[in-house]
């Protein structure tokens, strides 16, 4: 497996990227009448906001659309010292596009099985898999660091997220 050698996060740094990754969330609700997640990917000094997306569709989520972004503008190479930052765990699809990209660290905030737990079993706007990020990357060869769920940002991405399922629950 090779080492992407990424720098370690700080507590404040991963505050300002779930900080800045909340915002895309809200904007894209408040805005553009789309679901609750976003991501953003910082990068290698893991401060700078190199790109960020919300999610378009069933099909075109925040994190498998930013990671396809990323991979047009960067090499693999500086993306494997790259963290895509999500307010939700990412998908099966949004994880395996991001293996493939070659993204060095996915860092997230709430976790899948939150988000099932919030939207309930059957929506059919949010038709959640059981499948943890972590069972995916660990399927591969790629040197991945999963971080997340982290406790203090998933209640609030839980927070800010329930007032938009709650309008869009279907079943």
């Amino acid at each position: 497996m090779q080492q992407s050698h990424r720098l370690p996060l700080t507590t404040d740094q991963i505050d300002a990227a779930f900080q800045t990754c909340l915002k895309v969330q809200d904007e894209a609700t408040t805005h553009h009448n789309k679901r609750p997640f976003a991501a953003v990917l910082l990068g290698p000094d893991n401060t700078s906001i190199l790109l960020s997306h919300f999610s378009i569709s069933h099909y075109q989520h925040a994190e498998s659309e930013l990671a396809r972004l990323a991979a047009i503008h960067y090499a693999e190479e500086f993306l494997g010292k790259c963290t895509l930052v999500s307010t939700w765990e990412p998908c099966a699809m949004c994880t395996g596009t991001t293996y493939w990209v070659g993204v060095g660290r996915i860092l997230y905030a709430a976790s899948e099985g939150s988000l099932g737990r919030l939207t309930g079993d059957d929506n059919g706007e949010n038709m959640t898999m059981a499948l943890p990020c972590r069972t995916v990357v660990d399927a591969g060869q790629k040197d991945i660091e999963v971080i997340g769920p982290v406790a203090k940002w998933e209640e609030e991405v839980l927070r800010h997220s329930d007032a938009w399922w709650k309008a869009h629950t279907t079943s």
